[in-house]
């Protein structure tokens, strides 16, 4: 398929479609054209949001509001509806609410009609996308102007939007200019772009000096007053809402809020979580229909001032009741999350994303505004990471959003697939195949049992199986202890001791994680004894299987629970089981006091080192000789779900304490994301989103031949190793490479 017929498809038509066949041609068709400018852009959002928000002193207390308001909002919709439709008509205003997008797009062609309106000029808005307004006002033989400059490179694309914020953020500056190039006779060399905007904006300009209607979205609405919040870079929503003499706002009943004062959260908050920016270049807040007369021009007549505001709801109030959907009405459309979001980063809203509404978040509100389950099946392209959930200035879960979808999905069939039962339970793959792993290692290698192994449960046969070990982990710690009588004696009190959780990862593959975890322990005089082995929820969950993952979850909450109550913290070598630990269990063990028992109690083995170093003012350096390595200079890439649940650092700041030079990765994930990466379908997704991390790997510089890359999670490792010969380790491994006896 050439370049130039993947430029003309559009791949969100094509990955709405169910088939993975077509959601491989999107996948392709992103990967060929659009991924360098889409990782190029988000990154560069995102890096930039990070800086921002931690200018924000109060940035974690003014998530808890912003997320307080839309909740209250939310459960007071009716009241506020009532309301907002008070304040507007009160000042001559007109007020319409839309059941669904055919009675929303009817009101605004016969307000355009009414008017003899031959022109509109129309700002940037994902409700109006979502009504698919601009067709309907075409057909009825008015014109339509995107003013937004990113709306108007789409328009004269035909392509749709790729993300809420940015939605050209899939074309490249070299891609816009043959776009132009294409389209226009023009002698401007369109080559930088300030060349692009000024030609962009000489055309932009006639629109708005020749319009009849303006139509614009808004970013909230103010239910005392009437007044609506319009944030922008551009100044084009200006324009729209003040040269012609007719306004009409669109906006979801979600936009809702009490009173102007809430405003002042979400001004701060959208900028930053967004694009990075202290705050947007414009800021609007009106109260309209205006004041000012409107403008004349061309020999147009003088009118007067008319604003329409019409309220939608198409599938809102049904996603209110729903309530796990609910959440996603929070939403403020920043785009953090999509920003953050690995996946996205490497393919863009075409292929994440369905006829509306893109990225993780993207799926809740497919479904909620289109009423088909079916058209958020591109949830499965979450992987659950988390990285969005620290990143949502409103807390939204998105993870468990498409967690729930998926389990949704997978419902309307009356046996879970194959590959769903394979990947969601390889507690039972490992309890097996650890009988004669040396047999089972040699046979799942072979060409023909990948093939089949292919056709059956869809793991792609390129992909690396993992090995088994030929000695379990609690076997090993078995034979080890006997050796090893009694730990060394414990320095740090009656208080501290702990219990290793054998987690079936660790136990069937990585036993070297868990020994490495003991051995330390034991050098230090940490006490340490190990749990048994019990499927915890984790490879369920991922999924989709909630039933399962939950049955697995509360059996395992009890079981720890028990080693809690006799004062032993939880120790757990993999990052995914232990982000489980401290934040699925909420969700899935619904016993609050128990989750925090849990929650408290779980840590990373390395961080719980530094816990009691901090606790007990000792000198890691006491421990740990640097020296004992002959290289000073590490890389380090932090797991997901370690950074959202605030330890993903821990090991690095460590690692520099002791004096080590430590090159951390920026990539937001490896890409591999457990079974992710091992499915057929999305196989090559998974190597295109490693493929920034295994860059950063290679251009470290290293003196020596051999460069230690530290990662604490096994996805992450195997993704790791498949692409480099480094030698890569558990932080707690190396920690023991360098441990003073």
């Amino acid at each position: 398929m050439n370049q130039e017929t993947l430029q003309k498809i559009h791949p969100r038509q094509v990955a709405n479609k169910a088939s993975k066949a077509n959601l491989k041609k999107a996948l392709e068709m992103t990967l060929a054209v659009e991924s360098n400018a889409v990782r190029l852009n988000t990154q560069t959002f995102n890096f930039n949001r990070y800086k921002a928000v931690a200018e924000i002193g109060d940035y974690e207390a003014l998530k808890d509001q912003a997320r307080l308001i839309k909740e209250q909002a939310i459960e007071n919709m009716p009241v506020l509806i009532e309301e907002v439709t008070k304040s507007v008509e009160s000042r001559g205003g007109h007020v319409f609410f839309a059941n669904d997008k055919d009675e929303a797009n009817d009101y605004i062609k016969k307000v355009c009609l009414s008017h003899k309106a031959g022109l509109v000029i129309k700002a940037k808005s994902m409700t109006s996308e979502e009504r698919k307004l601009k067709p309907v006002l075409e057909k009825a033989g008015i014109e339509v102007a995107e003013t937004d400059l990113a709306e108007f490179i789409l328009q004269i694309s035909d392509e749709q939007p790729s993300h809420n914020v940015a939605p050209a953020i899939h074309r490249s500056r070299e891609r816009i200019s043959e776009l132009f190039k294409s389209h226009f006779d023009t002698e401007y060399p369109l080559e930088t772009g300030e060349d692009l905007t000024r030609f962009a904006r000489d055309i932009l300009r006639q629109k708005f000096l020749s319009a009849d209607v303006g139509i614009t979205g808004a970013n909230m609405l103010e239910a005392e007053g009437g007044s609506l919040l319009l944030v922008e870079s551009e100044g084009n929503i200006r324009m729209v809402t003040q040269a012609p003499p007719v306004h009409i706002a669109i906006a979801g009943i979600e936009k809702i809020v009490p009173t102007r004062k809430e405003f002042a959260v979400f001004i701060e908050l959208l900028a930053a979580s967004g694009t990075g920016q202290p705050l947007t270049s414009y800021t609007n807040i009106l109260n309209p229909p205006l004041d000012l007369p409107p403008l004349a021009f061309n020999g147009r007549k003088k009118k007067e001032r008319e604003f329409h505001l019409v309220l939608v709801d198409n599938g809102r109030m049904k996603m209110r009741s729903d309530p796990e959907l609910k959440e996603a009405l929070y939403c403020i459309r920043c785009s953090a999350c999509l920003n953050s979001c690995a996946n996205f980063q490497a393919v863009g809203g075409h292929a994440f994303g369905g006829e509306t509404y893109s990225g993780g978040i993207g799926a809740s509100w497919e479904i909620g505004t289109s009423g088909s389950l079916e058209n958020g099946n591109f949830a499965e392209l979450c992987t659950g990471c988390t990285r969005c959930v620290p990143n949502c200035p409103v807390r939204i879960d998105i993870p468990w959003l498409n967690t729930v979808i998926r389990d949704r999905l997978r419902r309307k069939k009356v046996i879970p697939s194959l590959q769903k039962q394979f990947f969601g339970n390889f507690a039972i793959t490992g309890k097996y195949a650890s009988i004669a792993p040396r047999l089972v290692n040699w046979i799942s290698n072979l060409s023909l049992s990948r093939s089949i192994l292919e056709m059956t449960t869809g793991a792609d046969k390129r992909r690396q199986l993992p090995s088994f070990a030929d000695v379990p982990f609690t076997k090993q710690y078995k034979i080890w202890r006997e050796e090893n009588l009694v730990n060394k004696a414990n320095e740090f009190g009656s208080d501290v001791d702990t219990v290793l959780f054998a987690d079936v990862y660790t136990n069937y593959n990585n036993p070297q994680c868990g020994m490495a975890s003991v051995k330390v322990f034991d050098q230090i005089g940490i006490p340490i004894s190990i749990s048994g082995v019990l499927a915890e929820g984790r490879a369920s969950q991922s999924q989709g299987l909630i039933g399962l993952a939950a049955k697995r979850a509360s059996n395992v909450a009890k079981y720890l629970e028990s080693f809690i109550d006799d004062g032993k913290d939880i120790i757990v070598t993999e990052p995914s089981v232990l982000a489980l630990f401290r934040r699925d269990y909420k969700r899935l063990i619904n016993n609050d006091p128990l989750f925090e028992k849990i929650k408290t109690h779980s840590y990373d083995p390395v961080e719980y080192i530094n816990k009691l170093f901090t606790a007990y003012d000792i000198n890691p350096k006491e421990v740990f000789n640097k020296d004992k390595f002959s290289e000073d200079k590490l890389f380090y890439h932090g797991h997901c779900q370690m950074k959202s649940i605030d330890a993903g650092f821990v090991a690095a700041d460590l690692l520099k304490t002791l004096g080590f030079d430590v090159v951390i990765s920026t990539s937001e994930c490896c890409g591999m994301a457990g079974s992710f990466g091992y499915k057929k379908e999305y196989y090559e997704l998974s190597k295109r989103v490693g493929d920034d991390l295994i860059d950063q790997i290679n251009a470290a510089d290293f003196t020596g031949k051999k460069r230690i890359v530290l990662a604490s999670g096994t996805s992450c490792r195997e993704q790791i190793g498949a692409e480099t010969d480094q030698i890569i380790l558990h932080p707690i491994e190396f920690l023991l490479k360098i441990l003073i006896p």
